[in-house]
């Protein structure tokens, strides 16, 4: 589960690690309010204006038709109320969102760090997640932050360091100097950083979280380390241990089917295809996708029914896959383990004729338990649905449909 920026730096900043402060608003009133209030809190005289969606790039990304940056710098309050006027309500188009954009509905109004003093700033990157290959949790940290990480590790390799931690023992104070040392800091910012990298990884691990990423971490003039972003993943299936950090969750940020799909406990994932996927069991999901894709068809969505296919289930599965313009066929791909073929195809017959309006073809595959009885039930129908045995039936069917 992603989190805002404004989310994640207070979820830092209650670790001990040191934030860029700031203040969120929903309106450009609200701004102006939180710039003032952020003044007498800081001392700031100058404010950043962040757009607050669920996407990186937003310094470099546009407001949908304008030349208005989703990060910019107001020197007035002037400048702030324009400013989140321009964003506010707006679309915020950046290389993660695609060309349609992200509707931005909350602005962060944080203080100006980037201030003159004894010796210049300096932007690092650092994150912190789980490497799947070694199976230990990996700090990841460069000297050239405020940059697409991804471009860094393509053309200077060099700079990109990893400290991995040994999950007996944790993260050692040794590793947090050697942080340090490989960016280059000396004296009260050695410090400073060694205290931010210990509180960044309590941070993550106390989170359960997947990721946290900095980016950039910023040594100001007077040898501060602040985080002035964050982007923080939580995992979904530890949020049951930290249901303060559920209520994080915002919705609107999210594809309105899928959301709609978790109310109903189905596992729903939107693609760009335009056959429609009924499956029970994450790996016959893949397999079915793959099939689709072997016959010439592209697989319009992921969707895991669970082990308990009744009617009531099938049919919001059918809803939820129709609501996709997209679709041109359905390959319902059930094994019966748990539940038995008859009473799944049976599912899918109620379902279809409580729906009555199910324009596009479905190819029905059921195998395991009361496989023969189920395929009596689905011949026997009437409906306008094909029938398959094996995989390659199917496959076939999907690719004479589509075609």
């Amino acid at each position: 589960m992603n989190i805002h920026e404004y989310q994640g730096k207070a979820l830092l900043k209650s670790f001990g690690v040191a934030v860029q402060e700031g203040i969120v608003a929903e309106s450009p009133e609200k701004a102006v309010e939180a710039a003032k209030l952020l003044k007498i809190q800081t001392g700031t005289g100058w404010w950043v204006v962040k757009a607050q969606i669920h996407a990186g790039g937003r310094g470099k990304g546009k407001i949908q038709g304008t030349e208005q940056r989703g990060v910019a710098l107001a020197k007035s309050l002037e400048d702030v109320q324009t400013i989140s006027g321009n964003i506010l309500g707006n679309m915020l188009v950046t290389l993660q969102t695609g060309e349609k954009g992200k509707k931005v509905n909350k602005v962060l109004i944080a203080q100006d760090v980037y201030y003159p003093g004894e010796t210049p700033t300096k932007e690092f990157y650092m994150s912190v997640l789980l490497d799947r290959a070694k199976g230990r949790n990996t700090i990841v940290y460069s000297t050239e932050g405020g940059m697409d990480i991804e471009t860094v590790a393509h053309n200077t390799p060099q700079l990109i360091f990893k400290e991995e931690i040994d999950p007996k023992v944790g993260l050692r104070d040794f590793q947090c100097r050697k942080v340090a040392f490989n960016l280059g800091l000396s004296g009260e910012a050695f410090k400073q950083m060694t205290k931010f990298v210990a509180s960044l990884y309590k941070a993550y691990e106390a989170t359960d979280s997947s990721m946290f990423e900095i980016n950039p971490v910023l040594k100001t003039s007077d040898n501060k380390i602040i985080a002035v972003d964050s982007k923080v993943s939580l995992d979904n299936n530890s949020l049951f241990r930290h249901p303060d950090l559920a209520s994080l969750r915002d919705v609107t940020e999210e594809d309105p089917t899928e959301v709609e799909a978790g109310e109903h406990d189905l596992n729903y994932v939107k693609l760009d295809g335009n056959v429609g996927c009924m499956v029970n069991g994450a790996g016959l999901a893949m397999a079915t996708m793959d099939i689709i894709k072997l016959s010439g068809g592209d697989p319009a969505n992921f969707l895991d029914v669970g082990g308990t296919a009744n009617a009531a289930r099938v049919e919001q599965a059918f809803r939820i896959i129709l609501k996709d313009k997209n679709v041109k066929a359905i390959l319902v791909n059930i094994f019966g383990g748990i539940v038995r073929c008859d009473r799944v195809a049976q599912g899918i017959v109620d379902a279809y004729k409580n729906m009555g309006n199910i324009n596009v073809p479905i190819i029905i595959r059921l195998q395991g338990t009361n496989a023969i009885e189920a395929k009596k039930i689905i011949d026997e129908s009437g409906l306008k649905v094909y029938s398959a045995i094996t995989l390659q039936e199917a496959a076939d069917l999907v690719k004479k449909v589509v075609s």
